[in-house]
């Protein structure tokens, strides 16, 4: 490593000491000090990263019980300006504020640069525009957009003025969209209208149609694609591609003088979108304050992003692959709060997986690869689930010389395995690389941050998370509610963090919120993972302790996979459980009940995935479609996911089901026995 070399996080102790005097003996004191003195701490965020306020808060937080606990108020700030204060510095260094490509330039043409001030200007001119066709602080700003520049802009450009973003990808169905978008009613809808996806080119023409029709509150349209006479219903309030081109190219007097408005620390900022077993997808609303300030920390300080070195002249460039569907987007992007360049890629990371003739080929795992060795990235991310199938498909990334700019690979999404990290290790050793950093991290949408995650300074060990970060106060607890060490227990964090949900989006009196993190412990967080805490302060995340479906890395709720099958007249019932659990491969059975006389064919089969690749995407597609007799239920007819999915988990029937509380326990030999299959199965798969 090069002697130059400083992590971020010890310039922020030597900070802290010079500053304040505070000096600690290891992180674990340090870690103890930022969950204990919860003001101290997040002031030191505050003031390290030289947040800028015209007004000055009254304190730090009001240290209410979750989740009404209330930061930095009287305070100003604005996520779009925290962005735009580095264009003067980041151009002058000769840094690009986005490179990206897809699957169509890579290898055909140089990637895409969107310099700083054109990120700037871009951003004023739509912000303008927006403005000018009424967008007021508090309206939504929803977009149908893949992982392209353009969507970064207009995320800028809307947040800048006060608007709320939302985004939802357009591999997703019209059913998932609505499901998302009805219940936030935006004012401004921002929509492709095809998107290329593994060589195929699919048409979103009459997904978009019916997502206006669909949603009244829309009163502006701005397209990226055909042309608005596509979209009748809109037509004349409708701004075609070439036409949006005009809007973000226009640089007069009052984009240059344009300057993001200034906002309470806890204005709205997004509305993500997080499942559980029931209901829509809850609309979760992060606030810009404590937005930025989690993100500063997260990705400076743990994730060693904008490090003091870089193995190339042109500084940081920061990739983490992912869809706009994924909160790994948002994270993503949030290199640009430090001036960072973001390198993006839209399209299959295994490339085509059809010919030019729409024939089925064999997917390409080199293609990321191959995009972050032309682009100089130096912070490679992807989600676990991705090196999995790279060191499944043999993969020789010493073919791809660029890679040496490479320092750090970043996963999470799912649990890294051993293996999988110890087949990454050993291809950076070949390439020339034997210190390579693993920045595994482990957090979620819920929150828009990490709970665990990485530290430059301490020790790797495959499969394993180094510490848990900076302000979190994270516990395994077990079911008598009390920490546990090298046991795994229910995922916690006992004391708020600035970037917690303000609220769920029309949850009157908190409601929802509260029984989806704080019904377990009052004024606790309760994650829904399985995690283990080291004595040494390594942590490893088992999967989700909960019945939430986390297909490497994008979590749906199995109420929405049941609403597209159930829809189908030949199926009565159905039952969907996620075995993703470390150390197995990721499984997800679908069981279905069917009407009298029908068996599950091929035929039935195909059909049934059809309806879930068009109702909510093909990444939620089952490994396996069986027909059973019953789904288990209790007595007040509510479907038992959670004992189903213990017991093909390998725990004993009488410790996760009370037959007396079931309706049909009858129905659980078949269950029973599958289980066991499945277990004679893995076993002889591992021996």
């Amino acid at each position: 490593m090069t002697p130059a070399y400083i992590p971020q996080i010890r310039l922020y102790q030597e900070w802290l000491a010079s500053q304040h005097g505070l000096k600690f003996v290891d992180y674990g004191a340090l870690w103890n000090w930022s969950i204990t003195d919860l003001d101290a701490f997040w002031q030191s965020i505050w003031d390290y990263f030289d947040l800028h306020s015209p007004t000055l808060h009254t304190v730090v937080c009001d240290h209410a019980t979750m989740p009404h606990t209330r930061w930095f108020p009287g305070a100003q700030t604005n996520y779009a300006h925290q962005v735009l204060r580095h264009v003067e510095a980041a151009h002058a260094a000769g840094c690009a504020a986005i490179l990206s490509h897809d699957e169509a330039s890579l290898g055909v043409r140089a990637a895409q640069t969107l310099s700083w001030p054109a990120l700037r200007q871009q951003v004023a001119a739509l912000a303008l525009h927006l403005q000018q066709q009424g967008v007021q602080p508090g309206d939504r700003v929803a977009a149908y957009l893949p992982n392209i520049p353009e969507a970064i802009v207009a995320f800028l450009a809307t947040v800048s003025i006060g608007g709320v973003w939302s985004i939802c990808s357009p591999d997703m169905g019209t059913q998932a969209v609505l499901d998302r978008f009805v219940q936030i009613g935006p004012k401004v809808l921002i929509a492709c209208t095809a998107i290329r996806y593994g060589g195929k080119v699919q048409d979103r023409q009459s997904v978009l149609q019916e997502l206006l029709q669909a949603l009244p509150s829309v009163d502006h349209l701005l397209v990226h694609g055909s042309a608005p006479h596509t979209v009748p219903a809109l037509a004349s309030r409708a701004v075609s591609q070439a036409d949006l081109a005009l809007v973000c190219a226009r640089n007069d007097a009052q984009t240059k003088a344009f300057e993001p408005r200034w906002l309470p620390f806890d204005h709205p900022l997004w509305i993500v979108y997080s499942s559980g077993t029931t209901g829509l997808p809850k609309p979760i609303v992060h606030g810009h304050g404590g937005t930025v300030l989690v993100a500063l920390a997260l990705k400076i300080l743990h994730n060693d992003v904008g490090c003091s070195y870089a193995p190339n002249s042109l500084g940081e460039r920061y990739h983490w692959y992912s869809s706009t569907g994924w909160v790994m987007w948002n994270a993503q992007m949030s290199g640009l709060l430090n001036g960072t360049t973001c390198c993006i890629f839209d399209g299959n990371p295994a490339g085509a997986t059809v010919d030019a003739q729409g024939q089925k080929c064999a997917p390409d795992w080199t293609t990321l690869w191959r995009f972050a060795a032309e682009l100089g990235v130096t912070f490679f991310g992807a989600g676990a689930a991705f090196y999995a199938n790279c060191m499944k498909a043999g993969l020789d990334l010493s073919t791809l010389p660029g890679l040496s700019c490479i320092r750090a690979l970043g996963t999470t999404g799912s649990p890294l395995s051993e293996e999988a990290q110890n087949w990454g290790t050993d291809q950076f050793v070949r390439l020339g690389h034997p210190d390579i950093w693993w920045c595994n991290i482990s957090g979620g949408t819920d929150f828009a941050g990490a709970f665990i995650g990485g530290h430059r300074e301490l020790p790797m060990v495959p499969g394993e998370m180094q510490c848990r970060l900076l302000g979190c106060a994270v516990y395994a607890w077990n079911e008598q509610g009390e920490p546990v060490q090298d046991e795994v227990g229910e995922l916690v964090c006992t004391q708020p963090i600035p970037s917690m949900p303000l609220y769920l989006w029309g949850d009157t009196g908190k409601q929802r919120y509260l029984s989806s993190y704080f019904d377990m412990y009052p004024g606790v967080w309760r994650h829904g993972d399985w995690l283990k805490v080291n004595t040494h302060g390594g942590c490893i995340i088992y999967g989700r302790s909960d019945t939430t479906i986390n297909r490497h890395g994008l979590r749906m709720g199995t109420s929405e996979l049941y609403r597209a099958v159930e829809a189908l007249p030949e199926v009565l019932d159905s039952l969907v459980v996620d075995l993703e659990y470390l150390g197995r491969e990721s499984y997800m059975p679908l069981f279905v009940v069917l009407r009298d006389g029908l068996l599950l064919d091929d035929t039935l089969r195909e059909k049934l995935r059809q309806a879930i690749r068009t109702a909510l995407s093909p990444r939620f597609l089952p490994n396996e479609i069986l027909q059973v007799a019953e789904v288990p239920r209790t007595l007040s007819g509510k479907k038992q996911e959670l004992p189903i999915k213990k017991l093909l988990l390998g725990q004993p029937i009488e410790k996760v089901i009370n037959k007396e509380a079931m309706a049909n326990p009858g129905c659980l030999d078949w269950y029973l026995y599958f289980a066991r299959e499945r277990a004679q199965a893995h076993a002889a798969a591992v021996s």
